[in-house]
């Protein structure tokens, strides 16, 4: 990262952009349809793949982007072909894959997993010598993403043949300094910086009408900051949530349609495998009245504990995760009203207070536009995979939280489920569009009550005023806390 001088806001954004995050920024360009579209890569695969071949014109290599896209990311149903080519040819091949490793504490053997392409750990073994080398890369994460180079074991005294792991190599191999980032926002005011988060997350800021718009799209990377952050969102169709919440960030997951089990969701006790909850940044259900839940007393049951304290049991297991749940689904344009019942389109499981009581914040999809050409970036923006990485490392931080808590005064006797929810979502906030914030004295009261505090309390309000629709003798009535600023 370059050295730059802060506060010098006269100079054009692009040049301070490029001061801030030297090769960070990447050209964008998905307005038309280019030879990258065609593989249909994830945001931050792509960004990754233009960060390589790209000059400083943001002029694409083609030629070797494309080599390097048909060699090292192979689509699923190339897998036949890639097991092929290692144990009936013995070679040794390379590409980028998502990887997870195993760690029996019976026998001391190391495997991984490739769950992408249905490797399991009983198919796989990773030699001493390769762990010595790459075991520290392979640890930082439950799934890390990277080059994996595989060979093949042959089988020995009655064990059988598996695929080994030879060598790896992180796909993100440069350090995230945080400091680094957070200085960088003082280089911006708060509408350049709106503009710059929205770029790198592929969306094009003079697409929108106004500021309100840009910050409900922006609403929705709050649980990308913030740890078991739960949400709700309903909006029409075309706004964009499958794109965001499964294409932008590494660290989530998007399940689309179909059955969710408690054992996908949390841990499957046959398979002794911990679910989806596990080692990802969130769980996004989309499409969620098309879902179809097994057993609903019991995953309603599971649900309530591990978003209240983000533990569950499931038979003798007890486990323990920071992901945020989010649920999205489509809304009938009669029904776009937080003044009467918007969940009786969702499936039965979420037709109880006491689950919706424990969703933090729900965000009003309709005041999205729907999506166009215009929305789509086309230009200089941050590398998308360089931000999630960013807002990956700060649902670590907890100094934004404690800034929370010493800038709000909470009223006597407010429920706590309200004031807390209310403070993880202003924290998330502050994380998005304050990170420079060290210390209160750093934001003024009147930016964090209008574009953190205010806005917190308004996606609490909406779950408030639903519960009391759907249990009006526990919750009619009753409103969010007025949390306010404390006198500086």
């Amino acid at each position: 990262m370059s050295e730059f001088e802060y506060n010098d806001l006269d100079r054009p954004v692009l040049e301070r952009l490029r001061d801030c995050f030297d090769q960070m920024v990447v050209y964008k360009d998905l307005k038309k349809s280019n030879f990258i579209s065609s593989f249909k890569l994830p945001s931050f695969m792509r960004d990754w793949v233009l960060k390589r071949f790209q000059d400083d014109d943001g002029v694409i290599e083609i030629e070797g982007a494309t080599g390097f896209i048909k060699e090292f990311i192979p689509k699923k149903e190339d897998w036949k072909a890639i097991k092929n080519r290692i144990v009936n040819y013995q070679e040794q091949v390379k590409f980028l894959a998502k990887i997870s490793i195993e760690i029996d504490i019976k026998t001391g053997a190391l495997s991984f997993a490739l769950p992408d392409f249905g490797l399991s750990f009983k198919e796989t073994v990773i030699p001493r010598n390769t762990w010595e080398m790459y075991g520290e890369a392979l640890l930082r994460a439950e799934e890390n993403w990277g080059i994996v180079e595989l060979g093949y074991q042959f089988p020995e005294d009655k064990k059988p043949g598996k695929i080994k792991l030879v060598s790896f190599k992180d796909f993100c191999p440069y350090s995230v300094d945080l400091d680094d980032f957070k200085y960088a926002r003082e280089e911006f005011t708060l509408d350049e910086w709106i503009d710059i988060v929205l770029g790198a997350i592929d969306y094009n800021a003079d697409g929108y009408d106004n500021r309100n718009q840009k910050l409900a799209m922006i609403t929705r990377l709050l649980p990308f900051v913030e740890k078991r952050l739960n949400l709700i969102e309903l909006a029409p169709k075309g706004t964009g949530k499958s794109y965001l919440f499964g294409q932008v960030s590494r660290f989530g997951w998007l399940s689309s349609g179909g059955t969710m089990s408690r054992a996908k969701m949390f841990y499957d006790i046959s398979r002794r495998q911990e679910g989806l909850v596990f080692g990802h940044d969130y769980v996004a259900l989309d499409e969620v009245q098309t879902i179809n839940f097994t057993d609903i007393d019991e995953m309603r049951g599971v649900l309530k504990g591990y978003m209240e304290n983000g533990k569950y049991t499931v038979g003798n297991h007890e486990g323990a995760a920071d992901a945020g749940i989010i649920l999205l689904g489509n809304i009938s344009a009669n029904n776009m009203n937080e003044y009467q019942n918007m969940f009786s389109e969702l499936p039965t499981v979420f037709h109880e207070s006491a689950l919706i009581d424990r969703f933090h914040g729900f965000l009003k999809g309709w005041d999205l536009p729907r999506m166009t050409d215009d929305l789509k970036i086309c230009g200089w923006a941050l590398n998308s995979e360089y931000f999630t990485t960013i807002m990956h490392a700060l649902r670590d931080d907890p100094s934004y939280r404690a800034v929370v808590d010493a800038l709000v005064d909470v009223p006597d006797k407010s429920d706590t489920r309200d004031t807390e929810a209310i403070k993880r979502i202003a924290t998330a906030y502050m994380k998005l569009l304050y990170p420079n914030v060290r210390k209160p004295e750093d934001i003024s009261a009147r930016e964090f009550n209008l574009f953190c505090l205010r806005p917190a309390m308004e996606m609490r309000g909406i779950i408030k005023i639903q519960l009391g629709i759907l249990d009006p003798e526990e919750f009619g009535g009753k409103s969010v806390p007025q949390l306010t600023v404390k006198d500086s």
